[in-house]
């Protein structure tokens, strides 16, 4: 008869969503580690536990041909919300290369600040009036992503946390693949 495991829940949780380190599954997941890895190897997929930054998740496995067994549906990113991600994780990057509060190991930043820097990195053609209307519709899709947690909402406001798990999924080679595509983009025009 199969039994359900100690670490059965640590796995349910794996497989909706980034898991972090104040969840109660996270020493579950620690101890339980190989045997985790395990059971999700066997329906291609990875557990990643970044220790420092405290979190774990899964992601698919990558076969010796570059495909997956495509568990995980991968969905297109608009490009507003692509832009958004780039933001943030070029604050996040630029936080941890000059942290301005050396006691918060969190980046903290409001829907205003997001909005400014996304501003700064539009084509000047781009229809700023619908990008006014949808902006805040982008960062809401970006929280139900995982990488924006709201922590706090005022009267004109709002402000987030950045997940570091933006690190994970956007990665340098992705910023500076973006910086080249805009210099060229401006360079044609």
């Amino acid at each position: 008869m199969n039994e359900i495991k100690p670490y059965s829940k640590a796995i349910v949780l794996l497989l909706k969503k980034t898991v972090e380190c104040n969840s109660p599954e996270w020493n579950n997941i620690l101890m339980f580690q190989k045997d985790i890895q395990d059971y999700l190897a066997v329906i291609g997929l990875e557990l990643v536990i970044k220790r420092d930054e405290g979190f774990a998740y899964v992601k698919q496995i990558v076969m010796e041909d570059d495909t997956t067994l495509s568990l995980v549906q991968r969905r297109q990113l608009s490009y507003e919300v692509s832009v958004i991600l780039i933001v943030l994780r070029q604050l996040l990057e630029d936080f941890d290369n000059n942290p301005t509060d050396t006691h918060s190991t969190e980046k903290y930043v409001s829907a205003n600040d997001i909005k400014d820097e996304v501003r700064m990195l539009l084509p000047e053609k781009y229809n700023m009036a619908k990008f006014e209307k949808d902006l805040d519709s982008h960062i809401q899709t970006v929280v139900k992503l995982g990488f924006l947690k709201e922590i706090w909402n005022g009267n004109n406001d709002t402000r987030y946390m950045i997940h570091r798990i933006i690190k994970e999924k956007v990665t340098l080679d992705d910023l500076d693949l973006f910086r080249q595509k805009t210099e060229e983009y401006a360079g044609t025009r």
